[in-house]
């Protein structure tokens, strides 16, 4: 029997909530973008989990993809932030100021990013980059 997207992406979700490896879930997340390649909430998992798992230039090509799907989503401008630290591209700044005036409009949204950031910095607490972003959400 094949998983349906939306019930892959859900266990795959709760999976990563339980705290399984970045590792073990790009898989599943990589199968949920291929098929269902316009799904922005896909690319924003995948581009995260490859941020955790230090693989920088795939985060940031997923992050892209997120972000040109909906660029209305505070963590996919985030995530992709990060990956261009991450890599050395310039122009970064832009995304932050971007995600920065999305969460200021909505506490929703605020709390969601919160709540990730210090997600990523428990499971990778020398986050040197994902550290630095958020002290330009949060600190300015």
């Amino acid at each position: 029997m094949t998983n349906t997207v939306e019930s892959l992406f859900d266990t795959g979700l709760e999976r990563y909530k339980a705290g399984e490896s970045a590792a073990s879930l790009i898989p599943v997340f990589k199968e949920v973008c291929d098929r269902a390649p316009r799904s922005s909430s896909a690319w924003t998992c995948l581009a995260w989990l490859y941020l955790l798992d230090n693989k920088g230039n795939l985060a940031y090509k997923a992050a892209q993809k997120a972000v040109k799907l909906n660029p209305q989503d505070p963590q996919a401008r985030i995530n992709l932030a990060v990956a261009m630290l991450e890599t050395g591209q310039k122009g970064l700044r832009e995304h932050v100021d971007f995600a920065q005036q999305l969460i200021f409009v909505n506490q929703e949204w605020e709390d969601e990013i919160k709540n990730s950031i210090e997600d990523g910095l428990t499971r990778k607490p020398d986050w040197q980059s994902l550290a630095k972003v958020k002290g330009w959400l949060f600190d300015a």
